[in-house]
């Protein structure tokens, strides 16, 4: 039976105990009313930010083999979205390539958010071949990218030490939406995302919380995934999305808790009440002045 606000298939790493990769965005989107089909690509007793730990990866043969059999399952009519994070290796990137193909030749309204998630300002942290594979077959499959100011740098190869060039970077990206998180803020104290579309330029930033846990790029896409597939004009999602990560974010904060405390907080995710500043950048359709 389909959900009400669509099926979302989400690939991603899966964690034992904490809330990053699939934990995150399977609560997330449960939580605002999504039937979720929750594809691991690796599996991890802990976040590897809180030490070493055993990897498992979900090998190319095995990985091939699931995604097989979700293209050919009698429900698949069912999934409206595909979100896809973090990947293990580079023959995931073709197996999910091959999913979003697969369903679109049938439902072609699909809408694939593809979350790059390749590194951030210390650098990679998969491997090259892994990243290559995602600029060179995911991203162009997608409807939504939201890389992080680091990973859009890698991709487009130019360094983004100003939003006009985040706004430029983001716009040759491919993607119809892209969404842009640790843009540069316009306040002291800030952080912002950016979200660029063939009309917009939106950032919407909020006080900076410091050493924020880890999970807050997988959040935030699975939020504004569902809020689009919700059909909010794209400001409203994007001011309702970041008000629901700062929020959990600032409150993970208050309880000292070393990863996001979801389970406490579904109601910020559902009904954000933190405070958000909007702004309406200078898009280069509107004739910006190099």
């Amino acid at each position: 039976m389909e959900g009400g606000k669509g099926t979302v298939i989400v690939v991603s790493s899966h964690v034992v105990r904490g809330t990053v990769g699939n934990r995150a965005a399977v609560f997330a989107l449960e939580t605002l009313g999504h039937p979720v089909w929750a594809v691991p690509t690796v599996i991890l007793p802990w976040h590897p930010g809180h030490g070493p730990s055993t990897r498992i990866a979900i090998g190319p043969e095995d990985f091939d083999a699931v995604v097989s059999d979700l293209i050919r399952a009698p429900w698949r009519g069912e999934v409206k979205a595909v979100l896809s994070g973090y990947l293990a290796h580079a023959g995931q990137a073709e197996a999910v390539a091959r999913l979003v193909e697969a369903l679109r030749a049938e439902r072609p309204d699909l809408v694939y958010m593809c979350d790059p998630v390749l590194g951030d300002e210390d650098g990679l942290y998969i491997a090259e071949e892994t990243a290559r594979a995602i600029r060179d077959r995911l991203i162009p499959l997608a409807s939504i990218a939201t890389p992080n100011r680091f990973e859009l740098a890698w991709l487009s190869g130019a360094p983004l030490a100003s939003n006009a060039a985040i706004i430029d970077a983001a716009l040759a990206l491919g993607p119809a939406q892209v969404l842009v998180t640790s843009a540069l803020p316009m306040m002291a104290g800030s952080t912002g995302n950016l979200y660029l579309s063939g009309r917009a330029a939106l950032l919407a930033e909020h006080r900076l919380v410091s050493d924020p846990p880890n999970g807050t790029g997988d959040l935030l896409a699975a939020v504004f995934l569902s809020r689009l597939m919700e059909g909010l004009p794209e400001e409203r999602a994007l001011m309702m999305a970041t008000a629901s990560v700062f929020e959990i974010v600032a409150r993970t904060a208050k309880r000292g808790a070393d990863e996001l405390t979801l389970e406490q907080d579904a109601s910020s995710i559902a009904t954000p009440m933190a405070m958000v500043q909007m702004r309406r950048l200078v898009h280069p359709a509107q004739g910006r002045r190099r």
